[in-house]
């Protein structure tokens, strides 16, 4: 026999293709997928059941996935209610799961009900049907399978009738077929026991004639035990007899051609040194309108015994003279300039039927550069930003907000010039994408003699090697000798955060999410610094940044004292060193942050990997100062579960590149050590193929590389593919990802504008085909085209600038209103702090 083809019906759940990566694998099949409002299946067209028909033949049999919602709704359930519905002559074997399975059991004549808390990311028991004298054909798909553990998610369950069983008759009739309902056969049960009394909750069930099964629980979650996977294959065992015995056959389908692509080389130049980040900028890019710096501020951390990420930072050199490319969500084009250059060089690609993803990607493609196994992690490349509303974008959820804005949603800059910092090694790594060999060493040549006659690195030089670490306390916060304006703040009203943490729990509780991770906004207006105006970019001047008495932090001689965008920068660094912190001013934003995720990195072999941060203690010496104190209060259903189902979503995210069989989770619920903090953590990872055929899937966001007409055809899938079928970042979403996003569009409200860069990512993708992304949390932004001019009664008055710092958590049924408050508040204090110590939050 031949593979056989299974059609998974998708319901815009985030655990889907962890789903169709099960059943490939488990039953050695090619699995199609299909949303449940695919636009060629319209119910109200005619001819659609016919169509329906049709398309069916093709498949051996259909999986109807889980998704948000009620399975009483339409909408939410789609194309699966007229599985439940064919005729005789046209049935072939289909099996439910959550949402499917709550479709079926209604299509049988159940009821749907509410359970008194939500279990999503729970854990439990499931309580098979016995074996029936070892009969195997009599449909039971749990027969042989050993007792298991599976995750639940839902806050819904199917009602058969099981509350009005008494307790004495329930162990004898919980096998029996409910007389309500004469064509559900149980088949497993979750006993959840309550304060005061225990809840039956319906776990899986079979037809009594059709060849339809289903199952609650979420079987492809990576923490449902593996014993359980046999139900799959008995299921397919069971589908593939019912199908004989009727003597159904199957159509045949078809697949697309595959091409190839180009690469180039690379010049770069190794040197050693202790600089940090900050002075190298302050050394080279003086005179600099547009900054990226990735900064591994605790690098430190490493050497004092701390499990960190970041061990390199790095800088691009000449941001305004690299080719920028910007796009805004809505639009059909994206531009291209050299912002140097002004709008001489602006020119405009149309998007056409593709997206954004598609001519990076080609432009990407046609400078690929191959690499030495002892290079830097950058060699050159993409750097930049990309919002939260590209990710909204990206899972096609449209931006509630009206935009009277023509800000970029992503700005990301072609870097050929750049210093790679190697925190442990010691060593800065200079390097050019120049096309010419000798002008690439010439300018590399004149930037080392730059470095190293600065009184900066020979003062370094001159530091006792024992006491290295030292270095990173050279840069005191800023203290300006006249005290400026005080910004005005205004922060979330705690009252008003508890109400929205209710309404995502009533969301939870109806089943349109598992997981909702709300924020809120933060606003610091406060008098603009003048020598950040356009021409200025608020660094020490030269005659500063060469003064060995004083270093590189010495405040700009600014009239109001208000510190710029780069001392802000440097205090919380300072304040708040973290692994993936970073400055940008690009595409008139300027972003400043301490964020400790990181959200994506792949290697240029097509190793990805994401790491889920859910469930975060704050370090104190009166508090929990200890690993295994922060442990014994991470470790508990609430916060595990909020990572669990993050990973969960992630996984799905990587399926949908990586292919079916190709994630792993090498790294489960661990708690981490920062400066700061203690995180729990987990690591997935996914390997893309070495070829493709053809989409996996028919996700949008994923860059079909084998049908592109760009002169750069590809026949494989690149980390921008990753990129963007991942957007927005599942623990700044909750799940599933695009109910969830839709949900909080209206929780957060028209008031709390745009979430904007944060939420967002911040990081590159070189031309070596790696690439390194973090997600923008503690973190805080500006735009520069958000300022105020003073009135014409006050000429003289100052320019003021609005800042915005957004903070948030995760909310689930069991959450508290007063907990994900205190968490919000908390996560608030760091970057806010950089503006004034007495200026804080109500609370």
């Amino acid at each position: 026999m031949s593979r056989p083809r299974i059609l998974f019906l998708d319901a815009y759940d985030s655990f889907s293709n962890n789903i169709v990566s099960l059943l490939t694998v488990l039953l050695d099949a090619d699995v199609d997928v299909l949303s449940i409002d695919a636009p060629e299946l319209t119910p109200a067209s005619p001819g659609f059941h016919d169509a329906l028909r049709q398309k069916l033949r093709h498949y051996h049999a259909v999986v109807c996935g889980p998704g948000p919602g009620s399975p009483t709704s339409p909408g939410d359930v789609g194309l699966i209610k007229y599985i439940w519905e064919l005729e005789d002559q046209h049935l072939l074997p289909v099996l439910g799961i959550c949402l499917g399975f709550q479709s079926l059991a209604v299509s049988c004549g159940a009821g749907i009900a509410r359970l008194s808390t939500g279990l999503h990311g729970m854990i439990r028991v499931i309580d098979h049907r016995p074996d029936v004298s070892g009969d195997t054909a009599d449909g039971n798909i749990f027969h042989g399978v050993p007792p298991f553990k599976a995750t639940l998610y839902h806050s819904l369950c199917a009602d058969v009738g099981q509350d009005s069983v008494s307790d004495v008759d329930w162990a004898a009739r919980r096998w029996a077929t409910p007389a309500k309902t004469p064509d559900i056969v149980p088949l497993a049960w979750v006993d959840e026991q309550r304060p005061g009394f225990v809840e039956r909750i319906f776990m899986g069930m079979r037809h009594a004639t059709k060849p339809f099964w289903g199952l609650q629980y979420h079987p492809e979650s990576i923490c449902s035990e593996p014993a359980g996977h046999q139900v799959i294959k008995n299921w397919f065992t069971d589908a593939t007899r019912w199908s004989a015995s009727r003597g159904r056959t199957v159509e045949p389908v078809f697949a697309l051609p595959e091409s190839g692509s180009t690469r180039p080389t690379l010049v770069r130049y190794l040197c050693r040194g202790i600089l940090k980040p900050p002075d190298i900028v302050e050394i080279l890019q003086h005179n600099s309108q547009e900054y990226i710096i990735l900064d591994s501020a605790s690098a430190r951390a490493k050497r004092i015994g701390l499990d960190v990420r970041g061990r390199y930072s790095i800088i691009a050199l000449d941001v305004d003279e690299a080719l920028r490319f910007e796009y805004q969500v809505g639009n059909k084009a994206i531009t291209s300039r050299v912002p140097s250059q002004g709008d001489a060089t602006r020119q405009s690609v149309d998007i056409g039927t593709g997206s954004v993803w598609h001519i990076l990607a080609d432009f990407l493609e046609t400078r690929r550069v191959a690499i030495g196994s002892n290079d830097s992690p950058f060699v050159g490349g993409y750097m930049g930003f990309a919002t939260y509303e590209l990710g909204l974008e990206c899972i096609d959820v449209d931006i509630v907000a009206k935009r009277q804005h023509s800000r970029p949603d992503l700005s990301f800059s072609w870097i050929t010039k750049s210093i790679v910092i190697d925190h442990l090694e010691g060593t800065i790594r200079i390097q050019s994408l120049d096309p010419s060999p000798n002008v690439a060493a010439s300018w590399m040549e004149q930037t080392r003699n730059t470095l190293q006659s600065s009184p900066l690195w020979t003062d370094g030089l001159r530091l006792n090697t024992d006491k290295i670490k030292d270095i990173d306390n050279l840069t005191p916060p800023i203290t300006p000798t006249v005290t400026p304006p005080a910004p005005a703040i205004v922060a979330p009203e705690p009252d008003a955060y508890d109400t929205k943490v209710r309404q995502c729990q009533d969301f939870i509780a109806a089943g349109d999410s598992y997981e909702l991770c709300l924020t809120d906004q933060t606003t610091i207006q406060r008098t603009k610094n003048p020598q950040e105006a356009p021409g200025h970019n608020g660094l020490p001047s030269p005659s500063t940044t060469n003064n060995s008495s004083h270093h590189s932090w010495a405040p700009s001689s600014a009239t109001n004292n208000v510190p710029s965008t780069w001392q802000l920068y440097r205090t919380l660094r300072a304040r708040q060193p973290a692994p993936f912190g970073s400055y940008l001013r690009l595409g008139g934003a300027t972003l400043i942050s301490s964020s400790p995720e990181r959200f994506l990195e792949y290697t240029a072999d097509g190793l990805c990997s994401m790491r889920p941060m859910k469930g975060t203690v704050r370090k104190s010496a009166a508090g929990v100062a200890t690993l295994a104190q922060a442990e014994q209060i991470l470790h508990v259903p609430k916060e595990e579960a909020e990572n669990l189902m993050i990973v969960d979503l992630v996984r799905h995210d990587l399926h949908s590149v990586c292919g079916p069989g190709r994630v792993t989770v090498p790294q489960l619920l661990k708690v981490e050590e920062y400066e700061s903090v203690f995180q729990m953590i987990s690591v997935v990872e996914g390997q893309l193929p070495a070829t493709v055929s053809s989409p996996n899937n028919n996700d949008k966001n994923v860059v079909d590389t084998t049908t592109t007409t760009t002169s750069s055809r590809m026949n494989h899938y690149t980390g921008l593919d990753v990129l963007a079928a991942s957007l927005p970042p599942g623990s700044m979403t909750g799940a599933p990802k695009k109910r969830s996003c839709e949900i909080l569009q209206g929780i957060e409200g028209d008031h709390h504008g745009e979430r904007s860069l944060y939420s967002g990512v911040v990081g590159y993708m070189d031309a070596a085909g790696r690439g390194d992304w973090s997600v923008t949390i503690r973190s805080l932004f500006r735009w520069d085209d958000e300022t105020t001019t003073p009135p014409p009664n006050q000429p003289d008055g100052p320019e003021t600038e609005v800042w915005r710092i957004g903070a948030g958590g995760a909310v689930t049924a069991l959450s508290t209103p007063e907990g994900e408050t205190e968490e919000m508040l908390v996560k608030l204090k760091g970057p806010l702090g950089i503006f004034s110590e007495q200026q804080q939050p109500r609370s």
